[in-house]
């Protein structure tokens, strides 16, 4: 494995292990607060819609080259 490649995989096991805990705090504080039903799911498409443009960018990037 080079440098290069432990870089890579090291930066999407770190994002990834933020993300969860972003996502854990995010549903205890929806919980704790209460919120309507609507507003939750707004939450959560946001939350859910952010990863998924990196990987994505990610993705067109590996085909363009």
């Amino acid at each position: 494995m080079t440098v290069a490649q432990f870089e890579t995989v090291g930066l999407w096991l770190g994002l990834a292990t933020l993300y969860v805990f972003i996502v854990l705090a995010i549903n205890d504080v929806l919980k704790k607060s209460q919120a309507p039903r609507f507003g939750r799911f707004f939450v959560w498409l946001v939350l859910f819609l952010s990863p998924l443009v990196f990987v994505i960018k990610t993705v067109v990037q590996h085909f363009i080259e």
